[in-house]
């Protein structure tokens, strides 16, 4: 009986076996990490984005209305609906140009699943991968798709730089608050 078992085993542990070894990928192999999506671009000027909006069918670009300024930074905001695959779309620019571009499906037109092995297909493996987000990220993009289901594009260059001068800005008003609690 046990001379019997033992030859389905090695069978059956040869036919597992693929499902469980490591595939080796080439990063080289596939593009680098996208900084666009159809004619929209990380780094285009405003103009450009409301030109390209306005044409794009996918979107239901409104023009000014859908655009704010923030004063406190050198930022704008511009905001508007999609018409199929997407439900809303979020460009955020810095000194005019776009750095931040995010796209919520619509769930019930796109699954999670489709738009992740799109991805895997295309850019390979994701850097990051968890429940909440798989992330591609190189030296200056970085594309993740997050929970439930948002396509985000972001300027690295630009974010890494704000980040940096809003660390800096608290460092200050740290210092600052001590100073004045000296004073005391």
């Amino acid at each position: 009986m046990k001379m019997r078992i033992f030859p389905f085993l090695v069978l059956f542990s040869l036919c597992l076996a693929p499902l469980f070894a490591q595939e080796t990928e080439d990063p080289d192999s596939f593009p680098p990490v996208p900084r666009q999506f159809r004619e929209l671009a990380l780094g285009m000027p405003l103009e450009g984005l409301q030109d390209s909006l306005t044409r794009d069918g996918l979107f239901r670009f409104r023009g000014e209305r859908d655009v704010s300024f923030l004063p406190v930074r050198q930022e704008t905001l511009v905001e508007t609906t999609g018409s199929s695959f997407i439900r809303r779309a979020h460009f955020q620019l810095y000194d005019g140009e776009v750095f931040i571009m995010s796209f919520t499906m619509d769930t019930r037109l796109i699954d999670h699943y489709s738009l992740f092995t799109t991805f895997v297909n295309r850019y390979g493996q994701p850097l990051i991968l968890n429940p909440s987000e798989a992330v591609w990220e190189d030296d200056y993009t970085r594309v993740s798709i997050e929970r439930p289901l948002t396509v985000k594009y972001v300027d690295r260059t630009v974010f890494d730089r704000l980040r940096e001068e809003s660390r800096v800005q608290r460092d200050w008003e740290t210092i600052r608050r001590e100073d004045f609690l000296a004073d005391f």
